[in-house]
């Protein structure tokens, strides 16, 4: 059971996450693909071990138990918009699109999600360090929510 109960952990606060909600949100992902493709990809790392099918569908955070093909639909689906997002990049930059500047905002934003991912990974342990460094963490999240925001209006995004 405390595999289910740190899988389960770590993806209510992963799908909780500010950033991880708009960028969830304006995704090609639902959120129930996001929990699937989630726990096929980091279930195994955070079990130490290879899952079944069945394990990793009995990790999904719905009370309901979710049988191995429901599982495999969902990761189905998930993998489908994964690579039709990418091919939707690949598209674009063949037309030229990334060429123009109207793609610098969200280049601007891929590094400052690069910087906030950094800044989380380098914590230290010192505590007048550690304090600085969540400052500036929560500066960073607070202008990607913005930014991020601000890039998900359709008004205001590249095409």
């Amino acid at each position: 059971m405390k595999l289910r109960e740190g899988v389960q952990s770590w993806l209510m606060r992963s799908l909780e996450d500010p950033i991880i909600k708009i960028l969830a949100k304006n995704s090609h992902l639902t959120t129930t693909q996001l929990e699937t493709l989630l726990i096929d990809v980091l279930s195994e790392n955070i079990a130490g071990k290879s899952l079944k099918y069945d394990d990793k569908a009995r990790l999904r955070l719905t009370k309901a138990r979710i049988s191995r093909g429901a599982f495999n639909r969902t990761l189905k689906q998930a993998k489908e918009n994964v690579i039709k997002s990418i091919y939707t990049v690949l598209l674009l930059g063949y037309l030229g699109i990334f060429e123009s500047t109207t793609l610098d905002p969200y280049l601007e934003i891929a590094n400052k999600l690069q910087e906030y991912m950094d800044a989380y990974k380098n914590i230290p342990n010192k505590d007048k360090e550690l304090n600085d460094r969540l400052k500036v963490i929560e500066m960073l999240r607070e202008e990607l929510e913005t930014s991020l925001k601000n890039l998900s209006d359709p008004s205001e995004g590249i095409v």
